[in-house]
């Protein structure tokens, strides 16, 4: 068997059983009909939605806390962090725990969809809308399929002030 045929079939197979060679997996989840993308190393675990503790005095986006396992999770609704309509939570509705910035974070979306192995030459650079767009929570756009993933930078997501407000430290002015 040629060499670019054995490569090709290794690299088949490893894309048949989650292995990535050249590129990243990525967590995706629907907001709205929208897919957003997580790097998959940032996720500690997808818990289903359960009722969290409200925090007084925080931004809406940031829900309040959750117990898990006995550490205290700030839980941040990305619907409303985007600006997007709020809507009722199903059953579908889940926490997807990750770490931003070494702390543990949970974010509230509409649904988990898939793991993506997505190349790094399918990965564009976010588009530019001028001054008045902020796209810099963003590490790019994923091409997958026939499917656009909005693929998520965890660490600029979160301002440094949502981190702190959300754990109850105080905002210096």
């Amino acid at each position: 068997m040629p060499t670019a045929a054995v490569e090709t079939s290794t690299k088949e197979l490893n894309q048949r059983i989650g292995l990535t060679t050249d590129g990243s997996q990525f967590l995706t989840f629907n907001l709205g009909d929208e897919l957003y993308g997580v790097d998959i190393l940032r996720v500690q675990e997808i818990k289903g939605y359960t009722a969290v503790t409200k925090i007084p005095n925080t931004p809406s986006h940031i829900k309040g806390v959750l117990n898990l396992r006995g550490t205290i999770v700030p839980i941040v609704e990305l619907r409303t962090k985007f600006g997007m309509p709020t809507i009722d939570y199903t059953t579908f509705t889940v926490i997807i725990v990750v770490v931003v910035r070494d702390k543990v974070m949970g974010l509230v979306v509409d649904s988990v969809s898939d793991v993506l192995n997505i190349d790094n030459k399918d990965i564009q650079p976010p588009p530019q809308f001028g001054g008045k767009v902020d796209v810099s929570f963003m590490n790019g756009i994923g091409k997958s399929g026939d499917k656009l993933v909005a693929l998520l930078d965890m660490d600029r997501l979160l301002s440094d002030g949502d981190l702190q407000e959300a754990s109850g430290e105080s905002v210096p002015n």
